[in-house]
């Protein structure tokens, strides 16, 4: 009897030259968070997103994130507004320093920050604190955020927006990559992205300046002296030369990646979006999202988990849309100024199998558990 293969939610899908570039790492010695594949990894990824943007690769988004927020000077008792409906590490690095998250609610063409909330949680904390440090907004699941308005509203204030694209690497705004939209932006390479490094991220700044600070900081902030000198704390941040290999051979297949994704979705939405119980997020116009996870709203949390466990019955991972932060333990002290769409989509949402390298057969063995569950519940 033969088994059949687990089928993962977004597992790493290799290109084949991946291995080229790791190899030259280890018959040069390079193994170390510094070295050719490093400057040329960040130079793919310069071409890639185009304009004057300068990439520090770096060990993961989370540590993007932070060293940005220390580029900004986010310290303790500063506000820092944080997308809700997001990954806790979007949010998590603005505690590493000492500052408070303001968790602000999505709105419904996107699911991303609410531009009118943003606006209103801004005008609140000037009244009642201080102005906000700074603004990170989420591209969730590829599908880029409301930039302009998010942008025009920052821009208003003069608070700087850190463009949380961990998940939209290949994702457009107007023709424009995201990562690049704002004053800094983040991606991550983690095993489940779009394209991986195993784990890994970077920092997208607009300064060759910057970047010689981010790479500072990110290299234990060792100042230029014979002996080790501090005058700055620092990280271990930077990524391996090994990996950012890896991100090099990645980067030669990205384009196949992005429409891969697109594919899975296109197939989902082509068999289930006459089922009036399931919906899908549309792409506004204008918005090109690199659809790295394929996801559906249900008409009921009853519904998501007869599906959700249907699935699993058969060795398929399918995970519910990210918890809100505001909601999170961890969270439950903090401002937040909600609309609840976030929750709904958390009540209802399910992220299915999205990876790049599932087959036709994986397509319909999946379609085939969610049908059974739809016709079950007819």
């Amino acid at each position: 009897m033969l088994t059949k293969t687990k089928i993962y939610l977004s597992s790493p899908h290799m290109g084949g030259s991946e291995q080229k570039f790791v190899n030259e790492a280890f018959s040069t010695n390079w193994i170390a968070p510094l070295g050719p594949n490093v400057d040329g990894f960040e130079n793919d990824l310069e071409t890639y997103l185009g304009g004057n943007n300068q990439v520090a690769a770096l060990s993961s988004g989370t540590a993007a994130i932070h060293i940005a927020l220390q580029l900004l000077d986010v310290s303790k008792g500063d506000e820092v507004l944080c997308q809700s409906f997001t990954f806790s590490a979007s949010a998590n690095p603005i505690v590493y320093q000492g500052a408070k998250p303001i968790f602000i609610d999505s709105e419904l063409d996107t699911w991303n920050m609410s531009p009118e909330l943003l606006e209103i949680a801004i005008k609140d904390r000037i009244e009642k604190y201080k102005k906000p440090k700074a603004i990170i907004a989420v591209h969730l699941y590829g599908m880029p955020y409301m930039a302009n308005e998010i942008n025009a509203i920052a821009q208003k204030y003069d608070i700087p927006v850190i463009e949380d694209s961990a998940e939209a690497l290949g994702s457009k705004y107007l023709n424009r990559e995201c990562g690049a939209l704002s004053d800094m932006g983040i991606l991550s390479f983690n095993g489940n992205k779009i394209i991986t490094t195993s784990g890994g991220g970077a920092l997208i700044v607009k300064s060759q300046k910057m970047k010689e600070k981010a790479v500072f900081l990110s290299t234990q902030a060792r100042d230029d002296a014979p002996h080790y000198e501090h005058s700055s704390i620092g990280f271990n941040y930077r990524m391996s030369n090994v990996l950012a290999g890896i991100g090099r051979g990645q980067m030669e297949v990205i384009d196949d990646r992005v429409n891969a994704r697109r594919q899975n979705f296109n197939f989902y939405k082509k068999h289930l979006s006459d089922f009036k119980e399931i919906t899908f997020l549309e792409e506004p116009d204008n918005f090109f999202s690199n659809r790295w996870i394929t996801c559906i709203e249900t008409e009921s949390y009853e519904l998501r988990e007869k599906i959700r466990l249907e699935l699993l019955k058969d060795d398929i991972e399918s995970r519910p849309l990210w918890k809100p932060m505001h909601m999170q333990p961890i969270f439950k002290d903090c401002l937040h100024f909600t609309n609840g769409t976030s929750e709904r989509l958390f009540d209802r949402g399910l992220c299915l199998p999205s990876g790049s390298n599932l087959t036709q057969d994986d397509l319909a063995r999946i379609l085939n558990n969610i049908l059974n569950t739809l016709n079950y519940d007819k």
